[in-house]
């Protein structure tokens, strides 16, 4: 529905707007999914190369330690079978990963509508920080995306898949165990990635400041370290490291952005 640009908008104009937003991305999350669902092939060639040996992070890790004249670093070739243990499985299981494929590429678009509808009730200088805060949070969250798939999670998937009390005692790993571990260690990183995000809105309720953080650093090494633990429970220094700096890394960017924003205020 049209309204008049110099008639002011009732609740029931804000209500149809938003309706019409909802529709468009209702939409162009059901393009997206079939696009998804119909490219079955590309799409678990993408998902399943983690559990591959020849995945590009364990040959980047064997290289680095053939530089260093290690022993493949504990990444020789590996062998974890997945399976399929109901009949409806993998068929409901296709769909769910399209379903998630198609929100994280629609993101952008979905953002974009969301803005739209709220831009128009803030002020040029909140529209500005606004547009700032819905990119940062969107480049961060893949960022987190991006670091978990090519390295914790083969580092979590390489570690439990082969990991065995006994050698009585084989490993069946089902691709819905596969799948649910990749969406939540997903999950995970991309909202940690948001901790500058985060940072930046406490600073600007004045809920915390730079020297807090600073204060409190070596608290948060602490628990950068005991979260990088339970994402990735190897049994390696490396390992740990190769989490918990990129975390600790949003840190101390989260205490610039804090003193720059807390100067502002």
């Amino acid at each position: 529905m049209a309204v008049p640009e110099d008639k002011p908008m009732t609740f029931w104009d804000h209500l149809d707007v938003l309706r019409s937003v909802i529709l468009r991305i209702l939409a162009v999350a059901l393009v997206g999914f079939l696009a998804a669902f119909c490219f079955k092939e590309p799409l678990f060639r993408l998902i399943l190369a983690p559990s591959h040996p020849d995945f590009i992070f364990y040959r980047w890790i064997a290289a680095i330690s053939g530089w260093l004249g290690m022993n493949g670093g504990g990444m020789q070739d590996f062998n974890v079978e997945l399976f399929s243990t109901t009949l409806t499985a993998q068929f409901m299981i296709h769909m769910k990963m399209a379903f998630y494929v198609s929100l994280v590429a629609i993101l952008p678009y979905t953002l974009y509508l969301l803005y739209g509808f709220v831009s128009p009730a803030l002020r040029s200088n909140e529209r500005r920080s606004s547009t700032k805060v819905v990119v940062w949070s969107y480049v961060l969250f893949m960022l987190g995306v991006a670091l978990d798939y090519l390295i914790i999670f083969p580092l979590a998937f390489r570690f439990l898949g082969t990991y065995q009390v006994s050698p009585d005692i084989p490993n069946v790993i089902t691709l819905e165990s596969y799948t649910d571990t990749l969406i939540t260690l997903t999950l995970m990183m991309g909202v940690l990635f948001e901790l500058p995000v985060l940072s930046w809105f406490l600073g600007k309720l004045g809920v915390i400041d730079a020297p807090f953080m600073k204060k409190y650093r070596r608290h948060a090494i602490v628990a950068i370290m005991a979260i990088a633990a339970i994402i990735t429970p190897t049994t390696d220094i490396f390992t740990m490291i190769m989490v918990s700096l990129p975390i600790y890394l949003l840190y101390e960017l989260s205490i610039v952005i804090v003193r720059r924003t807390g100067s502002r205020r």
